[in-house]
């Protein structure tokens, strides 16, 4: 028998060995990370199956989602490779997302079969979502005013151009090692520094080109004195003009997902640079 529910605080190892699996825990060297976010404030359920020798349920998948405003960003959806699916994504996809005429986005791997579910479930694929990397020497010049922010100083643009309002999450994020914010005159963005690797998103701007400058203004300033030695990463919207900058730079496109919506997605793709997980 296969069970739906949330998570509970017991679940968090079978669910993070999962997750691992799936390389979902690169960008993520300590704890808390994004499932524990996903399961305090947003919705994170589990599937248990019981095993028919012992009698004892474990978990076999789950899917996570967070909400800003009214919009929900569907983060997760995973089955372990070794159990027989048997309906369990559809199963947790119902039990994660909100009941019809919410908007939900997500960014949909290549795996057929969950791109099968998101279309049954409303979604339409929009566009490529890139994951870029790349030296942080490369960076283009980025002639932009900037200065270190709070979560207060950048939510309301973040909600203007991410589709809702998340200042909690926003919070909660920079308090988590080596994350900072950035503002600009006409953006902003976030940064994170860990080790050598710097990940920046998310951001957004008034319009595009402010959106651009607000990334790498901010990237070069999180790299600081050393950007020859750190990585820059990245998730860019393929028609954004940010992507075009970064890869003329030489910055290389790393993995690909598809931005899939339901329709009047609140989210501008024109404005917008999501972070892979919080959205």
């Amino acid at each position: 028998m296969t069970l739906i529910r949330a998570a509970r605080p017991a679940d968090m190892a079978a669910v993070r060995g999962i997750a691992a699996g799936f390389d979902l825990l690169g960008a993520w060297p300590s704890q808390p990370d994004f499932l524990d976010l996903e399961r305090e404030t947003g919705r994170l359920v589990v599937a248990d199956v019981a095993d028919v020798a012992g009698g004892v349920a474990r978990v076999v998948g789950f899917a996570g989602a967070l909400t800003r405003g009214g919009l929900t960003h569907l983060g997760d959806l995973f089955i372990d490779p070794g159990t027989q699916s048997a309906g369990l994504g559809r199963r947790l996809l119902e039990a994660v997302l909100p009941g019809p005429g919410h908007p939900v986005v997500t960014f949909a791997s290549s795996d057929p079969r969950a791109l099968s579910l998101y279309l049954r479930q409303g979604l339409r694929p929009r566009q490529p979502l890139w994951y870029l990397g790349g030296g942080a020497a490369a960076l283009p010049d980025a002639p932009a005013e900037i200065r270190p922010a709070t979560a207060d100083d950048i939510a309301e643009l973040d909600a203007e151009v991410s589709g809702g309002h998340r200042v909690e999450h926003l919070a909660w994020y920079l308090d988590q090692p080596g994350v900072a914010a950035w503002r600009t005159p006409g953006g902003y963005a976030v940064t994170r520094v860990h080790g050598d690797r710097c990940a920046v998103g998310p951001a957004g701007g008034h319009d595009a080109d402010a959106t651009v400058r607000a990334v790498l203004a901010a990237a070069r300033e999180a790299a600081g004195s050393v950007r020859a030695a750190r990585s820059v990463h990245l998730a860019v919207f393929a028609a954004h003009s940010l992507a075009a900058v970064l890869v003329g730079a030489g910055f290389r496109i790393t993995d690909q997902d598809t931005f899939m919506a339901t329709p009047g997605s609140p989210l501008d793709t024109d404005r917008y640079v999501p972070d892979a997980d919080l959205g």
